[in-house]
């Protein structure tokens, strides 16, 4: 589990609360959170995560294909993959698009959504957040969907204010807003990964490389020592599996074989390291473990799209990018 955390931490994940909705039965509309929905918040990211927490009432969930998910006031629901999905007060009510019901906030409070047929109330705040890195194998090892329950935990006073807070501070334009209502983003999403983990019996969780031990132990290896000479014979070896056994449960698990997760890996630590640091750009090359900057530079290319001394240049006038306003 703490090798999914440190994967998770390195995405650098930045969000707000966009959306109030206050719904009366019968209602139901098709939700995803849309790059536009990004904007008055932070530069749209690569990768989006949405979530809703049921402030009161109760209403379904249902993504393509898979049965609905009953919601209840105080339940965090979360899509790491920001799949598109089907908010509801009950079956079989036809769907509409959200994106009409919106209106704008203003004077301190978010986006809002009045909608439906006037029988029973349910609220709820929607948020996202969002990470630029070029990958998302750490997303990809969580479930499209987690559902918890705020109130079984000693923290569910602290979740709701925080989502009102965030509320409030994401529709400000204070200068501050933007990175406290990140952090508190970044805090929530863990602790509705934690109590997911911590609600489900290994064998029931979504994700094979938490019930995979060697899966976990190269996990762990890889970000212990990723600038360690590693290959995927060195590995096996180290786990105690043949090559193509390590290899085959490695993939299935995370999505990519080992050494492509490595490289990943890699340039994501360099690119923090860009961002945060004046460390010449050879001496980060050898510090992740490659032999040469050319080789370095030319790998860093092609995940990111230009090479680091550009990139690197291109970060420091990001808002996003200055250490005040990440999540570490």
């Amino acid at each position: 589990m703490e090798q999914v955390f440190e994967a998770l931490r390195s995405m650098r994940l930045s969000g707000a609360v966009f959306l109030e909705a206050e719904l009366t039965a019968p209602w139901s509309f098709n939700s995803r959170v849309d790059p536009e929905d990004c904007a008055p918040y932070m530069r749209p990211p690569r990768h989006l995560i949405s979530y809703h927490y049921i402030l009161e009432g109760e209403c379904t969930i249902r993504l393509e294909g898979r049965a609905a998910v009953p919601l209840r006031a105080g339940e965090i629901v979360v899509l790491p993959r920001n799949d598109a999905h089907m908010l509801a007060s009950g079956e079989g009510i036809p769907p509409i698009d959200a994106g009409p019901l919106i209106e704008p906030g203003g004077d301190g409070t978010p986006a809002q959504i009045r909608h439906g047929g006037g029988g029973a109330r349910t609220r709820m705040y929607c948020g996202f957040l969002g990470t630029d890195a070029p990958h998302n194998a750490p997303l990809a090892m969580l479930p499209a969907l987690m559902k918890v329950d705020a109130r079984a935990s000693a923290a569910d006073g602290w979740i709701e204010s925080s989502f009102r807070y965030a509320a409030r501070e994401s529709a400000r334009a204070a200068e501050h807003a933007p990175q406290m209502v990140a952090r508190l983003a970044e805090l929530l999403f863990y602790d509705a990964v934690r109590q997911y983990v911590a609600s489900h019996p290994r064998e029931q969780r979504a994700w094979a490389s938490l019930g995979d031990p060697y899966v976990a132990r190269a996990l762990a290896l890889l970000h212990e020592r990723p600038a360690h000479r590693w290959t995927t014979d060195a590995l096996a070896a180290e786990i105690g599996l043949s090559r193509s056994a390590f290899a085959e449960r490695f993939t299935r698990a995370v999505g990519e074989p080992p050494m492509r997760y490595l490289a990943r890996r890699k340039l994501e630590l360099a690119a923090a390291l860009l961002r945060e640091s004046t460390l010449p750009i050879a001496r980060i090359a050898y510090d992740i473990g490659y032999e040469s900057e050319a080789a370095f530079n030319r790998a860093f290319r092609r995940e990111y799209g230009s090479p680091p001394g550009s990139w690197r240049q291109r970060a420091a006038f990001s808002p996003q990018s200055r250490p005040d306003a990440e999540l570490r």
